[in-house]
């Protein structure tokens, strides 16, 4: 029994969407912690695997529980068709991967995730694909890059750390040209704040261990796209290569898709509070937000997504003053996750993007201080004032010396 979804509200399908109920009517979404399914008989089983019939035939392939959280993520995006991976990752370099061929050639924002950046700098090559960076936010950069052919644009908006924003549209429309399929990392963004499939792009990728997930405890990835590409093209490549995320995850992130909304809201109300509170302390000498008046691409920004995001970045001058800062803290936790219920912060120089060289961090702003902060549910007083008392600590330091 599935639950019909036409014209429902983000709201209400990230409660209802995609949902089966069993013959047994649960309210929850059911749980099938399976690694395999039976069948009625061995010409059953040999039609399952020929596909002339439906039926669930191994938990790498399918689950009915993963099925839940793919048919609602897909609803969601406005996506014809989702697979669910183990990690965000996993659905980074699958959805490259499953495209992708020796010879091929790849155009990527130069502003990535570290892992992100990884796979494209230095893996690919490795296959025999030509790969090419561009400032993300410099259209005659991708224009120039594009003006060859390509196979495949790789890009994040709001960018990790510094909330660089692509213009999607512009992108989407000079890769198409250039024959690129444009994949689009979404995950600052969510799939409530952004929607770049309407923007263009071909294929969104997720960590839904991020906001999805919410709460910090499971691993999971998504890719959304048309439905020919995600079953002619990426299906054969994860079904063979096996980056199958666990029923008990893809459950547990069904249940956070359910509070997605009213945490995503107040997270990014509480994000822009603090950053216009970090942009009047002397102390920091920069604080990036984007729908700051001072974001250099806010008007983009506000043209793309709803709302500013729940990350504010801000840069303290020195890695001895963004530690002196994280070390005092006392509300707010030090963690490389984001998109959590409790407030996190990080030192990209340090940890997420550490393994890039010194000169690509220079180039994408990651200064020794600049911190990452990933704004949560406490209630925003409480934030504003353990990131003062902070400060304030770091401003006696500096008078006493």
């Amino acid at each position: 029994m599935t639950k019909p979804t036409k014209n429902l509200r983000p709201a209400s399908l990230l409660v209802h969407g995609g949902t089966m109920r069993s013959q047994y009517g649960e309210t929850s979404e059911a749980l099938f912690l399976s690694s395999g399914f039976v069948y009625d008989s061995a010409e059953q089983a040999a039609q399952t695997f020929l596909g002339e019939v439906d039926h669930f035939q191994y938990s790498r392939f399918g689950n009915p529980t993963v099925q839940m959280l793919e048919s609602r993520l897909a609803l969601l995006e406005g996506a014809e068709a989702c697979r669910a991976t183990a990690t965000g990752m996993a659905a980074v370099s699958s959805a490259m991967l499953a495209h992708l061929k020796a010879g091929d050639r790849v155009v990527a924002a130069r502003a990535l995730f570290g892992s992100c950046h990884w796979i494209v700098s230095t893996l690919l090559p490795r296959y025999g694909i030509e790969t090419e960076f561009v400032d993300g936010a410099d259209l005659g950069q991708w224009r120039q890059a594009l003006s060859r052919p390509a196979q495949l644009v790789l890009l994040e908006s709001p960018s990790n750390p510094m909330l660089e924003i692509v213009d999607l549209q512009a992108v989407a429309d000079l890769s198409h040209a250039a024959g690129a399929i444009v994949v689009v990392d979404n995950v600052f963004a969510t799939p409530l704040l952004q929607h770049p499939l309407e923007l263009g792009a071909d294929v969104v990728v997720y960590s839904c261990t991020k906001h999805i997930d919410g709460q910090g405890r499971v691993l999971g990835g998504a890719v959304l796209g048309r439905k020919k590409w995600v079953e002619e093209v990426l299906q054969p490549f994860t079904r063979n290569t096996g980056p199958a995320i666990s029923p008990f995850n893809a459950w547990l992130l069904l249940k956070g898709l359910e509070t997605l909304s009213l945490r995503v809201d107040a997270a990014c109300r509480s994000a822009e509070q603090v950053a216009r509170f970090l942009e009047g302390r002397r102390e920091v000498v920069r604080a990036w937000y984007p729908t700051l008046e001072s974001h250099p691409q806010r008007d983009l920004a506000m043209r793309q997504m709803s709302a500013g995001g729940t990350l504010v970045t801000f840069d303290l001058g020195s890695r001895e003053a963004a530690f002196g800062v994280l070390n005092r803290l006392g509300l707010i936790a030090i963690s490389n996750n984001l998109g959590d219920s409790k407030s996190l912060v990080t030192h990209p120089a340090t940890t997420t993007h550490m393994r890039l060289s010194a000169e690509e961090r220079a180039r994408l702003g990651i200064t020794e201080g600049v911190v990452r902060l990933s704004v949560g549910l406490e209630d925003v007083a409480d934030l504003i004032e353990d990131l003062g008392q902070a400060l304030d600590g770091l401003a006696l330091r500096a008078a006493a010396d």
